[in-house]
C-alpha cells in the first residue's frame, strides 16, 4: 500500500527557515582562531557589484561555493556573465561562560547567533603560549561543553518563558493552537533539561511547523572546525581529535573538519605574492569548509546556462520546479508551465543541447518535479503574454 499523503508530506518538512538566503554563523570561545578563519574567508569575498542589494558589513561575508561543474559550464559556453553560488557567513563575538545571563557580550552573541541558520563551531586544539586562553588552559572538550551549555540554557530560558505565556492563554480560553504549542514546548523542555539539542528530537510535520516559528538555537545544524597547529595538521596527529569526535557523537552530531587557521592564512599570503604552488593549494581546507556549511543549511543549486550567462541559483533541497523558477523571477512561478531539464553530466558528456535531445535525455518536467542539485534548467512560463527563460 502506498504511503498516505500526510506521511509523504511529513518527511518533507524541515527545521529552519524555508528560505534560500540562509547564513552560517562562526562561533567559539575567544582566542580559538575564529577571527583568523573569518578574515581568511573574507578575502574570498564576492564583489559587491554582483549583489547590488547586499549591505556590506565587516562582520558578514559572501564567499563563492567552489564547484568544478560551474567552471566547466563557463568553459563550454564562454558566457558574458558568470555568477557563482555563494555562502553567507557571519562572524559572531567570542562567547564566555554565563553568556546566557548577559556575561561579556552574551546578549549580542546570542541574538546574532539566533539570526543565523547554521553554526560553524571553531574549536581550539593547538597549544601556543603566545595566544592566551580565556580559561587559562587549552581543553577543547571543556570549551565545547561551555558553548553547548550556554546555547542550551538560552533556549531553555526562551522555552520556559514561552510555556508560561502559552499556559496563560490556555487557562483563559483553552485555545486549541495553544494546547498544540504547549505539547511541542513540553517536548522541547524535556530535551533541553536533558542537555539534548532540539534538532536531535523526533519531530513530525506539525511539530516542526510550530518549532520553526521560534528559531531555537539548538535546532540548527553544526559544523565543527577543529583548529590545529600547522605541524599537527601536516602530520594528521593531534591528541585531542579522538576526544572531540567522541564528544560530538555523544552530544550534538555534526561534520568535523580539522584544519589550521594559521596555515590557511599563510596559503592566502602566498597566493597574493604569486608564490603559491599547486601542492600547497591542495592543503587548504577552505573549499571543504564552505561546501560543508552550504550542505549543512540544506542548500543546493541548479544552473541556467547559455552564451549570455552561466549562473547558479540557490534553493533548499526538496524544492519543486515552480518554486525553483520563482527564485529567478516571481512571474516564472506564477505562470509556470513546465521546466525543461537536463542533467549536468549528460550535457558535459554529450557536448551540446542538441546531442542531449537526440539521446532523449532532455526532459519536460511538471509542477511536481523536485529540482536536483546540478540540474540545468530552462523554464516555460505564461504571465500576461508569457515567454520562455
Amino acid at each position: 500500500m502506498p504511503p498516505k499523503k500526510e506521511q509523504q508530506e511529513e518527511k518533507k518538512n524541515k527545521l529552519g527557515r524555508p528560505s534560500n538566503t540562509l547564513k552560517m554563523g562562526i562561533v567559539g570561545m575567544a582566542n580559538v582562531g575564529k577571527s583568523t578563519t573569518f578574515n581568511t574567508l573574507c578575502k574570498l569575498n564576492v564583489p559587491a557589484e554582483n549583489y547590488p542589494f547586499c549591505t556590506i558589513d565587516p562582520n558578514n561575508a559572501k564567499v563563492p561555493v567552489p564547484d568544478d561543474r560551474f567552471i566547466k559550464l563557463c568553459q563550454m559556453h564562454k558566457p558574458k556573465s558568470e555568477v557563482q553560488a555563494v555562502l553567507s557567513i557571519v562572524d559572531i563575538a567570542g562567547l564566555v561562560p554565563g553568556a546566557h545571563k548577559g556575561e561579556g557580550l552574551g546578549n549580542a552573541f546570542l541574538s546574532h547567533i539566533k539570526e543565523c541558520d547554521g553554526i560553524y563551531h571553531v574549536v581550539r586544539a593547538f597549544e601556543d603560549e603566545n595566544v592566551c586562553h580565556t580559561e587559562l588552559s587549552v581543553d577543547p572538550i571543556r570549551d565545547m561543553d561551555i558553548i553547548s551549555t550556554e546555547l542550551l540554557l538560552k533556549d531553555l530560558e526562551f522555552c520556559n518563558n514561552r510555556l508560561a505565556e502559552t499556559e496563560h492563554v490556555i487557562k483563559r480560553n483553552n485555545n486549541k493552537d495553544a494546547r498544540e504549542e504547549k505539547e511541542v514546548l513540553d517536548k522541547v523542555k524535556q530535551l533541553l533539561d536533558n542537555k539534548k539539542w532540539v534538532r536531535t528530537g523526533d519531530w513530525n510535520f506539525k511539530e516542526i511547523e510550530i518549532l520553526n516559528k521560534y528559531y531555537f538555537i539548538t535546532a540548527k545544524n553544526v559544523v565543527y572546525l577543529v583548529n590545529l597547529s600547522q605541524q599537527d595538521f601536516m602530520t594528521r596527529k593531534n591528541k585531542w581529535l579522538k576526544g572531540i569526535k567522541d564528544w560530538v557523537d555523544g552530544n550534538c552530531p555534526g561534520d568535523i573538519i580539522p584544519y589550521s587557521a594559521d596555515l590557511e592564512k599563510a596559503i592566502f599570503e602566498e597566493f597574493q605574492a604569486n608564490s603559491l604552488t599547486q601542492e600547497r593549494q591542495k592543503l587548504s581546507m577552505l573549499p571543504r569548509i564552505i561546501k560543508t556549511g552550504y550542505k549543512a543549511l540544506d542548500l543546493i543549486y541548479f544552473f541556467t546556462a547559455g552564451e549570455d550567462e552561466v549562473r547558479c541559483w540557490t534553493i533548499r533541497a526538496g524544492t519543486k520546479a515552480p518554486q525553483a523558477a520563482g527564485v529567478i523571477h516571481t512571474d516564472f512561478e506564477k505562470g509556470f508551465i513546465c521546466a525543461e531539464v537536463m542533467k549536468y553530466e549528460d550535457f558535459v558528456s554529450l557536448g551540446s543541447i542538441t546531442a542531449v535531445k537526440a539521446e532523449g535525455k532532455y526532459r519536460q518536467q511538471g509542477k511536481e518535479y523536485v529540482v536536483e542539485d546540478g540540474d540545468i534548467c530552462f523554464f516555460k512560463f505564461n504571465v500576461g503574454g508569457g515567454g520562455k527563460k
